[in-house]
């Protein structure tokens, strides 16, 4: 069999189940398991694909037609130029979430707090991004700290984690807050794509109306908030006025951002 054989095959499992964009995630799956640079599936597609890349590509099509992710599948994820570990214990890093570094960097800072560090690709980029700052990344979940050390050792060994429910273990003062929390509702889980499935829902859920962890913050940063800092949170594509609003009513001054998608993805507030 040949490389544009196997493609043709794998393209057509995906398409019959359903997945959004066969085409790019079987070029994606066939490069990771001929172990060769996704840009060169091209070149490669007249020669004979290696038996053992057979195999690997098929079990690959058959976990991403169940809707794996394809980043669980190949083990990471691009995000701000870099690549980063993903497994079943934390969220696969969305491009979305590039909107709120890019506002964390608008401004110096010299040490971050990343709430809900997950992966530890906020914390990661920020420090990777600003060599002179120093910063720590706080989760409940030891198996996503795990995951979180591995790509602060990757990118950013400077960086520390520490388990905690939120600010609970957390100590000192930051320049910056940042968080990425759970804002799904309770309600809108069962319609959510098949791919969410895999991953924790610990971190996509607070299993009620998706702002608790909104009001958490804007009750309690201040305490470890430098005068002239700021916190910057992730949101829901309609949450913006409610996020808003419970950071205003706790005192904090506002200011919500779309994505280029037009929805509103940040809200970032100072005292």
């Amino acid at each position: 069999m040949i490389f544009a054989e196997a493609l043709a095959q794998g393209m057509a499992l995906l398409q019959v189940a359903g997945v959004d964009d066969p085409a790019r995630d079987a070029r994606r799956l066939l490069a990771f398991a001929a172990g060769i640079d996704p840009a060169r599936i091209s070149v490669v597609l007249p020669d004979e694909i290696p038996e053992a890349s057979i195999r690997a590509f098929q079990s690959a099509v058959a976990q991403r037609a169940e809707r794996r992710p394809v980043s669980q599948i190949i083990g990471s994820r691009e995000f701000w130029g870099r690549a980063f570990i993903v497994t079943p214990d934390v969220l696969d890093p969305r491009p979305e979430t590039e909107h709120l570094i890019e506002a964390a960097l608008e401004a110096p800072f010299g040490r971050v707090l990343d709430l809900g560090t997950g992966s530890g690709m906020i914390l990661a980029t920020l420090l990777a991004e600003r060599p002179e700052a120093s910063g720590l990344g706080a989760d409940i979940s030891l198996a996503a700290l795990a995951v979180a050390r591995r790509n602060l050792d990757r990118h950013a060994p400077r960086g520390e984690l520490i388990e905690s429910d939120w600010f609970e273990a957390v100590g000192g003062t930051f320049d910056l807050i940042v968080s990425n929390p759970p804002y799904i509702a309770a309600g809108e889980m069962a319609g959510l794509a098949p791919e969410l499935a895999f991953e924790p829902q610990i971190a996509l859920t607070d299993h009620a109306d998706g702002l608790t962890v909104y009001r958490i913050i804007a009750a309690q940063a201040a305490k470890f908030l430098a005068p002239t800092g700021r916190v910057i949170v992730e949101i829901g594509t309609a949450q913006g006025p409610a996020v808003s609003e419970i950071f205003a009513t706790a005192g904090w001054q506002t200011e919500c951002r779309k994505d280029f998608a037009g929805h509103d993805r940040i809200v970032i507030t100072s005292r």
